[in-house]
């Protein structure tokens, strides 16, 4: 298939804004297109599916694992459908920025009509997953993410703040959907500890763009006119002190045996926040999720919190 784009007059829409791209489906090139466009880097938030079983020390129901992992297939199907929408939507932009001008959508490789139509059968497995196991909750959370989602790629993305809260629903979704898939009931601390740590991310994100791209962050993404640098610096500083304060909380309140090692499990966490604060002040256009799973000072604090708090679970 050929892909011919030509510029509208007077349209300057950078150096790659001009498209021909010969792709052939299931070809090799095609397929390595196709598994770019739902972003493997970000597959590791589907993880967030076992956030409540491990949270509640319980797998839930009978093969909890395996319905845990069909969880995990609807939202990587649902996080595809969008990447795929969204990437449609966005090419044109995507063209002007300096790492985005080289996805598949964007560059040519994959092209738009194909895009679509992997995205519809995206949504449909990402449905059909909990049709499959007869879990109507996770049809649920499955299809709020991808309402949610389309309606960020087509209109709420330029609604300031709107939008960072449609982001941050999408990791407390998969959440939910993870619970939902193993039938364990979270507590409403550990939901609000979920709510504002995907909230900070979200806050990140913008505040990373911002400073990162500066006067070309408008081009980019035309919401982020209504934001500024120090506001929401402020922002992230004040919803990570939120998180932790919300976690100590959770923390004070378990049981005797646990709550000593839940207590203590706070400290490498207040300093994962705090690296967090650091890599987001410096200047970069890497993706949020590298500086939570790529750095290695920051991977030592994580597996510092997970080893205390499984520690309080299964131990105490």
């Amino acid at each position: 298939m050929t892909v011919d784009r030509t510029l509208a007059p007077g349209e300057n829409t950078g150096p790659q804004a001009a498209v021909r791209v010969t792709t052939m489906p299931l070809s090799p090139t095609w397929l390595a297109a196709v598994v770019r466009t739902t972003r493997p880097r970000q597959w590791p938030k589907n993880l967030l599916v076992f956030a409540a079983p491990l949270a509640g020390a319980t797998l839930g129901r009978n093969n909890g694992l395996g319905y845990a992992l069909v969880a995990m297939f609807a939202f990587a199907c649902a996080s595809a459908a969008v990447y795929f929408v969204n990437d449609v939507v966005d090419a044109d932009r995507d063209r002007r920025h300096p790492v985005k001008r080289n996805r598949p959508i964007a560059s040519g490789a994959l092209p738009a009509q194909h895009a679509l139509v992997l995205a519809l059968l995206a949504t449909a497995f990402a449905i059909a997953a909990g049709v499959v196991i007869g879990e109507p909750l996770l049809v649920v959370t499955a299809s709020a993410y991808l309402c949610l989602s389309f309606l960020y790629s087509a209109r709420l993305k330029h609604v300031p703040f709107v939008e960072m809260a449609i982001v941050a629903s999408g990791f407390l979704l998969r959440v939910l959907g993870g619970a939902a898939a193993t039938q364990v009931k979270p507590s409403i601390w550990f939901l609000l500890v979920c709510s504002l740590g995907a909230l900070g991310v979200a806050v990140a994100k913008r505040y990373t763009e911002l400073t990162s791209l500066g006067e070309d962050a408008v081009r980019h993404r035309p919401v982020m006119r209504w934001y500024r640098s120090g506001v929401l610096r402020v922002a992230q500083l004040l919803v990570g002190a939120g998180m932790l304060a919300t976690y100590l909380m959770w923390a004070a309140s378990e049981t005797s045996d646990a709550r000593g090692w839940h207590l203590a499990s706070a400290l490498p966490l207040a300093i994962a926040l705090a690296r967090f604060g650091v890599l987001t002040a410096r200047r970069t256009v890497r993706p949020v999720e590298d500086l939570i799973t790529r750095d290695g000072f920051m991977l030592c604090c994580e597996a510092a919190w997970l080893a205390l708090f499984c520690a309080g679970l299964y131990v105490a």
